[in-house]
């Protein structure tokens, strides 16, 4: 890419496409390393992860926390908020102001939501993320190594091959990387028959198989995207690493069509964007105006 980036820009871009992929790609590796189930060895895990966290501009130790508080409160209504893409229940929205209800469908939106929303949390929130760390002090230290390996890379590269350049490569490869992952975040949870429960009525495990879903990519974007959207089996037990997660839906026939979502289908979840509890589904903003024309709910 920094070979054409001077005489062939649009042959930079287009390379730019599969580098996001394999970008995607070391995600899902430190995404395991996480969950401490890449390796055998726990300080295997935690350095491949550092050093990973440096390419995808990811803290891992910070992640790795959000992402377990993840794990352990998915589909829960009174545990929202950290790790997670952020939902409203019908009736919480409606009692908003018009302001809030407005800032709530910007937020929804597919252009923020794959646009600006991506490139804020890995390139600007992961530099400080202090929604962990003011609980988690030490989490600081991770987070400043990250950022100060990503300044070093970065150094090192602009002192090489020029600093315009160097920003002409990696902007739309970070544009594209964090789409991706976020989209595929997305498609995991935000589906029409997910699970949300209130937490006297939540349980762990049928939380797992019913808040996440099956997304069935076809190859290679399977490969790109480490089978992480056979979710429902990776949140049964976080400890089976992605290039087992294929054997192991195979050796569970129930839960080979629960929640399986194609590549085609998985578009029109886009248009979900509330939670109703009278029906126990996601909803489009469409089908609450729908609702209330009709005097239902």
């Amino acid at each position: 890419m920094m070979l054409t980036v001077d005489q062939a820009y649009y042959i930079t871009l287009l390379m730019a496409v599969p580098t996001a992929a394999f970008i995607v790609r070391l995600f899902i590796i430190q995404h395991d390393c996480g969950h401490r189930s890449y390796f055998r060895s726990r300080r295997l895990n935690d350095l491949v992860g550092n050093l990973i966290g440096i390419i995808t501009l990811t803290p891992h130790a910070y992640w790795r926390r959000a992402h377990n508080i993840h794990h352990a409160t998915c589909g829960n209504l009174e545990q929202r908020g950290i790790g997670d893409v952020d939902v409203l229940t019908v009736a919480e929205y409606r009692t908003l102001s018009f302001w809030k209800r407005l800032a709530y469908r910007i937020y929804r939106a597919p252009a923020i939501m794959l646009g600006i929303g991506p490139v804020y949390l890995f390139v600007i929130k992961y530099r400080l993320p202090l929604d962990l760390i003011r609980r988690h002090p030490k989490l600081f230290i991770s987070v400043m190594g990250t950022n100060f390996g990503i300044a070093g890379v970065l150094t090192a590269l602009g002192v090489s091959f020029g600093f315009m350049n160097v920003m002409m490569v990696h902007a739309p490869v970070v544009f594209l990387s964090s789409a991706i992952g976020v989209w595929l975040f997305y498609i995991q949870h935000q589906f029409e028959q997910t699970y949300w429960k209130m937490e006297g009525d939540w349980n762990f495990h049928e939380a797992s198989v019913m808040a996440s879903s099956y997304y069935d990519l076809p190859q290679p974007l399977r490969w790109f995207s480490g089978d992480i959207g056979i979710h429902h089996i990776h949140h049964l037990s976080c400890r089976i690493p992605n290039y087992r997660l294929r054997a192991g839906l195979a050796e569970i026939p129930e839960l080979q069509q629960l929640n399986r979502i194609g590549l085609r289908d998985s578009l029109s979840c886009f248009r979900l964007a509330l939670w109703d509890e009278k029906a126990q589904r996601l909803i489009s903003f469409r089908n609450l105006r729908q609702q209330q024309s009709s005097g239902i709910g």
